[in-house]
């Protein structure tokens, strides 16, 4: 396992619209020329959420990272929701939750109904029954995947809880920046930092199977050297995770193999496969001498 560091490297955050910098986490800037526009005649829903996330980018900037935390969190409370807008956090996790529920259900029953008509001998009736009991709902079985309803400013928001969640990294939360990353995601499934952020803290938490997820994830949504860097990496990564897990399955299966052997005076040394270079097949011969 190689040893993971949250870098700064692809991790800007959005542009203030009070100055004329992008700001960047890490501590760069980058220029942009200010763009005139007309005053606007009423004020926006998410002015306050915006000049909240803006007074946490400045905290962040200069290192304090729970200031920026709270802002971020202000940001994200003053949010609009409701009918017409959209749910807030603790609605759509609910709604996440109550689905994964009604999934793990169906599937329950599923297999119940599956080890009936097991039971019974007739597999034609077991399956017309999953499917008169089951497929009938097309959100349980046909799709197996979470769509959350729209929220109109979902695309803000999710920029919020992905700012929040890059304070968590820097104060290694890393649970709670995986639970950020998730709630940015399900506002905005095509929001490549949050999944990129989200890389990071299971990496670092030492999750390379799920990081790999993400940061394929990162590199189909924004394919640039980064986040291909990143993947190409934790590919590797993953691949020695998986060989070495598979010598240690292999060596405890030998264990026991031996164990049960030595019941017997013998051990699996005394049994040779050989392969046919014809038929491609193995065959087992026995060796009593080892």
């Amino acid at each position: 396992m190689s040893d993971s560091k949250f870098s700064s490297e692809g991790f800007d955050l959005t542009a203030s619209s009070s100055t004329d910098v992008i700001y960047e986490i890490g501590g760069g800037v980058t220029s942009e020329r200010p763009v005139a526009s007309s005053p606007s005649p009423k004020e926006e829903p998410t002015s306050e959420s915006e000049r909240l996330k803006e007074i946490g980018n400045e905290h962040f900037l200069k290192g304090n990272h729970l200031d920026a935390y709270d802002y971020y969190t202000d940001a994200i409370e003053a949010c609009p929701y409701g009918d017409g807008i959209g749910p807030n956090g603790e609605e759509l996790t609910r709604l996440k939750e109550d689905f994964d529920e009604s999934i793990r259900e169906a599937n329950a029953e599923r297999r119940r109904l599956e080890m009936e008509g097991r039971r019974a001998g007739n597999r034609d009736k077991d399956e017309k029954k999953d499917d008169d009991n089951v497929s009938t709902s097309p959100n349980k079985q046909n799709n197996q995947e979470f769509v959350p309803p729209r929220h109109i400013y979902g695309h803000k928001l999710a920029i919020y809880y992905a700012n929040r969640a890059a304070t968590l990294l820097h104060m290694n939360r890393l649970e709670e920046a995986i639970d950020d990353c998730d709630m940015s995601i399900l506002y905005n499934p095509m929001y490549a930092k949050a999944y990129i952020r989200r890389c990071t803290a299971y990496e670092r938490n030492l999750d390379t199977e799920h990081a790999l997820i993400d940061a394929r994830k990162a590199y189909e949504l924004q394919p640039n050297p980064t986040t291909k860097k990143t993947r190409d990496r934790l590919e590797k990564v993953e691949a020695q995770r998986l060989e070495k897990l598979k010598e240690e399955t292999m060596g405890k299966l030998k264990d026991l193999g031996n164990s049960i052997l030595g019941n017997f005076g013998l051990s699996l040394d005394n049994f040779q496969a050989v392969q046919d270079p014809n038929t491609g097949g193995y065959s087992i011969s026995f060796n009593q001498n080892k």
